[in-house]
């Protein structure tokens, strides 16, 4: 039975407590917000989980929501004719092999917390600093840090071979509504790509106020889309949101005019540089801790991965952890348990960062055949659960073209 230690109370770090608590082990998670705190606080993501991501939430037996929450059916990926007509140049729909769901966090994360304890955890609601972590390492076998803020954060130097970007490349916003027409004839991410302005992604949800749906919003960076710094309030924040859309993809705004925020914090807007870290950080006495989630691989939310790597990273570890016994939990230890993470996330990241430069024309010509062949829309829809599958096909011009004659010749 190990001493464990986790600073911060997410997607990953709950769920690795509590797979830990299930296996016998002490656990203490350390965050600075109670679970009513959260709840009634502004919306933290704009999470879709794909089905192997949520399957590790179901094998830990804490999955309390896919009986409730609305299922995201399918994928749909659209591009507006440049021509201004209001018009699409691609359009191409697929259902997804098993549905994604959404769950607001301030739903799940105050639920999570009170399973954790209920196990037996020790939550601490407590801030985190240099001083407090140096204290848990020296009482405990093993502290992961799986929050990217503030003071704790910076200990994770930036990677730069695997950091695409030092820079936000898009301008973010999250928009919580209801009111919304239903997509026929099922319910699906619908993605529009907008060349030189940004993408608009918007899909079902559960929220704390009932079933919703979720606008995100990524402007390039000096773009029409990047406008929300004079937006000051909620009221506002929802009229730009359908303005944008009024704009650039007409279709979407029909659906969208009658909208209503779910609630006063069902808004956020920010950016952020995607950024990998060195997973390993050293605190001033020499102990080494280790980095989970967005505090050492922060994607880029425009394919909807960030909880679905947290989750996956957290089934990793917890399996890491108990494969690990009573061995001590060292420095190669930890990073080869981040290695056994990257095995999986470098192609998450790779894809990511992909899809945050203009297209270029053999992406473009993969898209407009998925809007003709229907098994190449189902195998791009399905690639969000597992973005392994986009390689090499989507990230090389030749391999695109010999899959693409491939699909012709069958």
């Amino acid at each position: 039975m190990r001493k464990i230690t986790i600073i911060g109370g997410g997607q990953s770090g709950l769920q690795l407590g509590i797979g830990l608590l299930q296996a016998g082990h002490h656990v203490r998670i350390v965050q600075n917000r109670t679970g009513e705190d959260i709840a009634s606080g502004r919306v933290l993501s704009s999470q879709c989980m794909f089905s192997n991501a949520v399957q590790h939430e179901r094998d830990l037996g804490i999955d309390f929501w896919s009986d409730a929450c609305p299922p995201v059916e399918g994928i749909n990926f659209i591009v507006p004719n440049p021509d201004g007509s209001g018009s699409k140049a691609i359009d191409w729909a697929a259902r997804l092999d098993h549905n994604a769901y959404s769950v607001d966090q301030r739903v799940k994360i105050p639920r999570w917390m009170a399973e954790f304890s209920r196990l037996g955890g020790q939550m601490v609601i407590a801030d985190a600093g240099i001083a407090e972590i140096e204290t848990y390492a020296r009482q405990d076998d093993l502290v992961i840090v799986a929050s990217g803020k503030g003071e704790v954060g910076r200990m994770f130097t930036r990677d730069a071979e695997k950091s695409a970007y030092d820079k936000p490349m898009r301008a973010l916003a999250l928009t919580y509504v209801t009111g919304m027409t239903p997509r026929a004839p099922h319910s699906a991410v619908e993605f529009n790509l907008i060349p030189g302005v940004g993408e608009y992604f918007v899909f079902p949800a559960l929220t704390t106020t009932g079933p919703c749906e979720i606008m995100v919003f990524e402007g390039i960076p000096g773009g029409p889309m990047d406008c929300w710094a004079e937006v000051k309030t909620p009221e506002q924040h929802l009229a730009k949101s359908l303005e944008i859309l009024q704009t650039f993809l007409p279709w979407e705004y029909e659906r969208s005019k009658n909208c209503q925020l779910t609630d006063a914090n069902g808004i956020l807007s920010g950016r952020f540089a995607p950024t990998i870290r060195h997973p390993v950080a050293t605190l001033p006495s020499g102990r080494k801790v280790l980095g989970l989630g967005d505090a050492v691989c922060l994607n880029d939310p425009i394919t909807g991965q960030g909880s679905n790597n947290a989750a996956k990273a957290a089934a990793i570890y917890l399996r890491r952890i108990l494969e690990n016994g009573d061995k001590p939990f060292d420095e190669a230890w930890m990073q080869g348990t981040f290695d056994q993470f990257w095995d999986y996330a470098q192609w998450v990241v790779g894809w990511t960062n992909m899809l945050l430069l203009p297209p270029p024309p053999f992406i473009l010509d993969i898209m407009g055949t998925a809007c003709a062949d229907q098994r190449l829309a189902h195998r791009m829809a399905n690639g969000f659960n597992d973005p392994r599958d986009f390689f090499p096909w989507f990230a090389d011009p030749t391999a695109a073209a010999n899959y693409l004659a491939e699909l012709k010749a069958a």
